[in-house]
């Protein structure tokens, strides 16, 4: 799904706004003696959706990322970051899961939930992405093979 609707410079911004939105919120229903701290969420979300907006305006690689105007190299960067967050995060799962098991420890259900949603993402994105929804080779069709483009 394309958000068209929303500006391209400000979807990031707007989801950094978002997300500390919600972290502020928690604090502030949260209550307690700490109700403050989401004053001080609010304050950093808003001075961090403003320099992602004006950064998103600017025309260096940076920029052109956080302003959603990023070009293919910018993009496999961005792909590539985020599979190795993803391979960091199962690995620490892992061994996270590893070490309760070993002690017999009741603490490892934390690490067994995002070991099993990494691994669903990983095995959805192969569902997604994969060769076999882009068609048939050239010679599936016909019956016969298809000829190079350049004979010798």
């Amino acid at each position: 799904m394309m958000m068209t609707f929303i500006p391209p410079r400000l979807r990031k911004p707007g989801i950094y706004a978002l997300a500390g939105l919600l972290f502020s919120a928690a604090w502030l229903v949260q209550g307690g003696r700490l109700w403050w701290v989401s004053i001080l969420a609010l304050i950093g979300t808003v001075a961090g959706a403003v320099r992602l907006y004006r950064l998103g305006g600017t025309d260096t690689d940076e920029g052109d990322r956080i302003g959603s105007r990023a070009d293919e190299r910018q993009q496999l960067v961005s792909l590539r970051s985020r599979a190795l967050a993803c391979n960091l995060a199962a690995i620490t799962s892992f061994i996270g899961l590893t070490a309760a098991i070993a002690v017999k420890g009741t603490w490892g259900w934390p690490f067994l939930v995002p070991l099993l949603i990494t691994g669903y993402g990983y095995l959805f994105g192969l569902g997604s992405y994969s060769i076999a929804e882009e068609g048939t080779p050239d010679d599936a069709d016909t019956g016969r093979q298809a000829r190079p483009p350049v004979s010798s």
